[in-house]
C-alpha cells in the first residue's frame, strides 16, 4: 500500500516514476511471503544512518534463507541516485527490499540464486515533534526464533503487528505495549520504547524476540554521550507504570512522546525532548 503518491521505485536496474509493479503473482514472495525490507528516511537533505539500514537488509535477507544481490556500498549509491529526484525540502521514506522468486522441489523453501530486489523512495513528512502517541496492553506477544525469523525484518512478521495494533485501536489507544514471550516488555508493535524514571533512561534488553533498532541504538550512543545514564535492561509493564517519561523510537519518526499507558498518564518531558534533539544535532553533524 501507498503512503503517498509521490513514489520512485528502482527495479531491474532502472529508476522508475510512481509505484511500479515488481513482483509476479508466482514469486515465492507474493505466495509464501519470504520478503525483507529495511526503512530510512531522507530528511533536510540528510539520510542519517542510512549505511547501516542497507547492511540489515542484506542481513535480513540471509536470515530468511534469500540470497542477497546488492552489495551495502552499491545500495548506499543507489538510493542516492533515487533521492536526487527528490526536493532538498522532501521527506522520504527509503525502503530498500528483496523477496525470493523460486522455491526448492517441495515449493517451501527459497531457492539461491535468482533473487527479486526493489528500492521504493517515497515522500512521507515527519510526524510533527508534538505529535504523541497512547499505549495499552494487548495479548498478543512477540515471537521468539524457534518460531518466528525474529532477526530478520521480515514482512511475515507484521500480520502480528497489525492484531496489536487493532486491539489497541478498539479499545481507544494509539499502538500497543507489547510483551516478549516471557511477559516482559519488548517494544511497542511499531517500534523499540524507552522510559525515563528519576532522571535515568531505560530500554528494554535485546533478547531475540525483537530486531533491537538502528535508531535505538543511535538514541543510547547520543543519551550517554551527553550524560545521561542509559540501561538496557528486563523491564515490566510495573515498570512502566511508574515511569516519569515513556518515548517510541523508530525510522519513520525517530521520537514519538507517549502521553498513556492504559489509565497511567505522562508529561512530554524533558528527557523525550531532549533526545529528539540530540538525534537531530547529530544527524545535521554528520551532513
Amino acid at each position: 500500500m501507498a503512503l503517498s503518491n509521490t513514489i520512485r521505485t528502482y527495479f531491474k536496474d532502472t529508476w522508475h516514476q510512481g509505484d511500479y509493479p515488481v513482483m509476479n503473482a508466482a514469486d515465492h514472495g507474493a505466495w509464501l511471503g519470504s520478503t525483507v525490507f529495511d526503512g530510512a528516511r531522507f530528511v533536510d537533505g540528510l539520510t542519517p544512518d542510512l549505511d547501516a539500514h542497507c547492511a540489515r537488509v542484506n542481513r535480513s535477507a540471509k536470515a530468511l534463507m534469500i540470497e542477497p544481490t546488492v552489495s551495502d556500498e552499491d545500495m548506499v549509491d543507489l538510493v542516492h541516485e533515487g533521492l536526487r529526484g527528490f526536493d532538498k525540502g522532501t521527506a522520504v521514506y527509503i525502503r530498500p527490499m528483496y523477496w525470493a522468486i523460486h522455491g526448492d522441489s517441495t515449493g517451501i523453501m527459497p531457492m539461491a540464486g535468482e533473487t527479486g530486489f526493489a528500492i521504493s523512495l517515497e515522500a512521507v513528512p515527519m510526524a510533527p515533534a508534538e505529535a504523541a502517541t497512547t499505549l495499552t496492553r494487548t495479548r498478543f506477544r512477540r515471537p521468539v526464533l524457534e518460531n518466528a525469523v525474529c532477526n530478520a525484518k521480515a514482512g511475515c512478521l507484521y500480520p502480528n503487528n497489525a492484531r496489536m495494533i487493532a486491539e489497541a485501536k478498539s479499545k481507544g489507544f494509539g499502538n500497543a505495549l507489547v510483551a516478549d514471550a516471557m511477559g516482559n516488555v519488548a517494544e511497542s508493535a511499531t517500534a523499540n520504547v524507552f522510559m525515563v524514571r528519576d532522571g535515568e533512561v531505560f530500554t528494554p534488553i535485546g533478547n531475540g524476540t525483537f530486531l533491537s533498532g538502528i535508531t535505538r541504538a543511535r538514541h543510547i550512543k547520543n543519551l550517554r554521550a551527553d550524560g545521561f545514564k542509559v540501561h538496557e535492561a528486563v523491564l515490566t509493564f510495573e515498570d512502566f507504570e511508574q515511569a516519569d517519561e515513556v518515548f517510541l523510537s523508530g525510522n519513520m519518526n525517530k521520537v514519538t512522546p507517549v502521553t498513556a499507558l492504559d489509565d497511567t498518564t505522562y508529561a512530554v518531558g524533558p528527557i523525550t525532548k531532549r533526545a529528539r534533539e540530540l538525534y537531530w544535532d547529530w544527524a545535521h553533524s554528520k551532513g
